[in-house]
């Protein structure tokens, strides 16, 4: 028994610090949430497997709203690599005031968005919702403590469920930042 133990313990040695944290659990839960999509349909994230995934919260009337245009250009040239996910919100200046059915129709018929949309709801305070409780808290998600200081913030979780990379409002969906990961 002592030599299966000394076994197991010289294999883990051999594992590198973030396959670490993903066999402890301390990276591992993002395949372990869902969601629902403003369509009323539950997305599980365990679908996700082996694909990148590019969190954004989005509001339609904000002045970078028109990154909703690039989102959708990064979605298809990367289709099959990347899935890109839209969590409309009405935290930062009550820009999206909207219905779940206005909102899907608005980004429909305004910017041709056909990535994936979720429901509107809270992404930052004590009521952000579980997506982004995983996205925030490093404990969960096994480094990231920033919240979304406004929005069309963006999170990039890898083909394995580790979260990678967070970008600021400001970095555009289609720059080098961005794409150099994927």
């Amino acid at each position: 028994m002592k030599a299966f133990k000394l076994l197991i313990f010289i294999l883990l040695l051999n594992i590198n610090p973030s396959e670490a944290q993903v066999k402890e659990g301390k990276s591992s839960g993002f395949y372990q949430l869902s969601f629902v999509a403003l369509d009323g349909a539950k997305v599980d994230f365990s679908d996700f497997k082996g694909k990148n995934v590019l969190i954004v919260n989005t509001a339609s009337k904000c002045g970078y709203t028109s990154q909703y245009a690039d989102l959708q250009r990064l979605s298809e040239q990367y289709e099959g690599k990347l899935v890109v996910i839209g969590f409309p919100s009405n935290d930062f200046g009550k820009q999206e005031p909207g219905t779940n059915g206005e909102i899907a129709l608005f980004c429909s018929e305004n910017y041709g968005v056909r990535f994936l949309m979720m429901e509107k709801s809270s992404v930052k305070g004590k009521h952000k919702n579980a997506v982004y409780q995983w996205l925030t808290d490093k404990s969960k998600n096994g480094w990231n403590t920033k919240e979304p200081k406004w929005n069309f913030c963006k999170y990039l979780i890898d083909s394995k469920g580790n979260l990678l990379q967070f970008f600021s409002s400001g970095v555009k969906p289609l720059s080098e930042e961005i794409t150099s990961f994927l």
